[in-house]
């Protein structure tokens, strides 16, 4: 039997019927919005990711309000503090930078807000690892997972309602779901980085968020880019570990692991438009090669569609002004 003649093309003759026949849908309360609080105040842009800034502690409410007007109903909190260590102590302190911003994120927002914190220590410590180091440089996994396990109880104890741990340390997980149960914060939600690759993305977060590595890299930790079976059994370990969401990083170049991932797993799964997808678009769209908020919009429907109920981006406030200005 020969193929209908413009049987793929009938619903694609107008909007209307362009709208009715899609099968993925993006709505702003799919989206977290980061923010980067900074100790010392805030800045006037990142050079790296434009049209990003630094928030100042006492600015991030009102910041918060921002997101939250346009409809998104989650941030994540990432500190910037005025001074770090080697144990990258100011990231557990009861009065650190995110703590005091989750406090009064929630006492503006109460509930409206969703409040996610990262849980790693690479902006804290003053080798820029995400873990503890020895004295031979190496990463201590036990150490970290002590010191990971006290910052979750810190952020839990502000009020966070997600922590998210993104050290990539071995049973990070299980450490801090026993720490919050512990603390008696058994309400309070892991979103563990499950499948953190080892990428070159990452630079502009790093140049933001002051946390580059001072020697060696992230490779013995984070997962290679070139395993995907890698990548589905730290997701698997995580699961098994007790986590409630599990994330993959960084969400374009990995849109087969996220759909791996929810394929083979019953839990929820987010992505994470990491800052190098960002800073690429803007760069393009300032030289005039791309519209920049159709490319972005673009690519939050691709991790969309390959299985994210849950993004985590850089373009969420532009994309959430345009979904609205869409409806």
């Amino acid at each position: 039997m020969p193929f209908p003649a413009k049987r793929l093309r009938r619903l694609r003759r107008s909007e209307s019927l362009r709208e009715l026949a899609r099968d993925t849908r993006l709505d702003a309360s799919d989206l977290v919005c980061p923010v980067f609080v900074d100790e010392s105040g805030g800045s006037p842009g990142i050079e790296s990711m434009p049209g990003l800034s630094r928030v100042s502690p006492r600015d991030v409410a009102a910041e918060a309000g921002e997101i939250r007007e346009l409809g998104i109903r989650a941030v994540m909190l990432f500190g910037i503090p005025s001074s770090k260590d080697s144990a990258g102590s100011a990231a557990h302190a009861g009065d650190g930078v995110v703590q005091r911003a989750i406090r009064d994120i929630r006492a503006a927002h109460g509930d409206a807000l969703a409040i996610m914190a990262d849980t790693c220590l690479c902006q804290y410590t003053d080798t820029g690892h995400c873990g503890i180091a020895g004295g031979g440089g190496e990463i201590e996994n036990d150490a970290s997972l002590a010191a990971l396990s006290r910052v979750a109880v810190s952020q839990a104890r502000a009020g966070a309602d997600v922590v998210s741990p993104s050290a990539m340390m071995d049973g990070q997980v299980s450490a801090i779901r026993a720490a919050l149960d512990s603390a008696g914060h058994g309400d309070v939600a892991i979103m563990s980085h499950s499948a953190k690759h080892a990428s070159s993305f990452y630079a502009p977060f790093r140049d933001a968020a002051s946390c580059a590595p001072q020697f060696g890299d992230r490779r013995t930790y984070q997962v290679p880019y070139t395993s995907s079976r890698a990548a589905m059994q730290e997701v698997a370990a995580d699961i098994e570990e007790g986590v409630d969401i599990v994330m993959i990083k960084p969400a374009l170049a990995y849109l087969d692991v996220i759909a791996e991932a929810r394929r083979r797993f019953d839990v929820p799964v987010a992505a994470y438009s990491v800052s190098g997808e960002y800073a690429l678009v803007k760069a393009a769209a300032e030289r005039g090669m791309v519209d920049g908020g159709a490319v972005a919009t673009e690519i939050l429907h691709a991790i969309r569609r390959a299985g994210a109920g849950i993004i985590v981006t850089y373009f969420a406030r532009e994309a959430a002004a345009a979904l609205r200005g869409g409806k």
